[in-house]
């Protein structure tokens, strides 16, 4: 059941045609997705924790994150990966173990240091990748680089030094077993970026969709990208309408006004 499952969630990643995952972050949530008719659930670890009551950086027990992951699978019929962010600080075969325990199939792993807030050289990264590609045979693995999270860059020629070592990096951890290449920006991306990491990287490859985004996922699509997520703005997006909710009761007006909940 694991192994097709995985292999599953890894065929929906198709350049041209990518999966679209709206995040979750918890059993509810991630039901509500696949009652929309998405074939797959995703967390995003920027809403688990929140949701669990943690700041993000895997200031979480990686205990509870875990938990939060099962409770998740067991709650959908779909394939699950999992934001298991840098891997909370354990060896990558206890990590793979950790994750099969939960039944997820999937998971995403970054190259930023959460203790230091600096980014991992990309060697040590890739070793770390390959050991849990070798532990973890048939995980869908979303390996995440945050060189596009490092600058703002002012001139033509920084743009195209940070989009090369995303591309190197994104190369390297392909050829260290991951079967997407997740290039974070919270800076809006150009339909020419997103051409330029999916076609130097040369595998399948995440762009987050944002508020304010200037490229539909019918763009996103055109440019080649092969997977679509939106990060923790989904749960931000509820916790926004909860506390206008909670403006509504506090100042004594009807809360559902408009709203048809059963």
């Amino acid at each position: 059941m694991t192994a097709s499952r995985a292999a599953a969630l890894r065929a929906l990643h198709v350049p041209g045609k990518p999966v679209v995952l709206p995040n979750v972050w918890d059993a509810a949530s991630a039901r509500t997705v696949v009652a929309a008719g998405f074939p797959a659930v995703a967390t995003a670890s920027a809403a688990v924790a929140p949701a669990l009551g943690f700041e993000d950086h895997e200031a979480a027990p990686a205990a509870e994150m875990f938990a939060a992951v099962a409770r998740i699978v067991r709650a959908v019929d779909v394939p699950v990966t999992a934001d298991l962010e840098r891997g909370y600080g354990l060896p990558p075969a206890e990590l793979a173990e950790r994750l099969a325990e939960t039944g997820a199939v999937g998971c995403n792993l970054e190259d930023s240091d959460p203790r230091t807030g600096a980014m991992v050289e990309a060697d040590e990264q890739a070793e770390f990748l390959s050991a849990f590609r070798r532990a973890a045979p048939h995980v869908v693995i979303n390996a995440r680089t945050d060189t596009l999270l490092r600058g703002n860059p002012a001139t033509e020629e920084e743009r195209r030094d940070l989009l090369s070592e995303a591309v190197a990096r994104g190369r390297t951890y392909a050829e260290a077993g991951a079967d997407c290449i997740y290039a974070l920006s919270l800076q809006a991306l150009s339909a020419e970026t997103v051409r330029e990491l999916v076609k130097g990287i040369g595998a399948p490859v995440n762009i987050a969709y944002g508020p304010g985004s200037p490229l539909s996922l019918a763009d996103l699509a055109a440019a080649g990208v092969a997977r679509v997520t939106f990060g923790p703005g989904l749960f931000m997006a509820v916790q926004k309408h909860l506390a206008d909710l909670a403006e509504e009761i506090a100042a004594g007006r009807d809360p559902y006004a408009g709203l048809k909940l059963w």
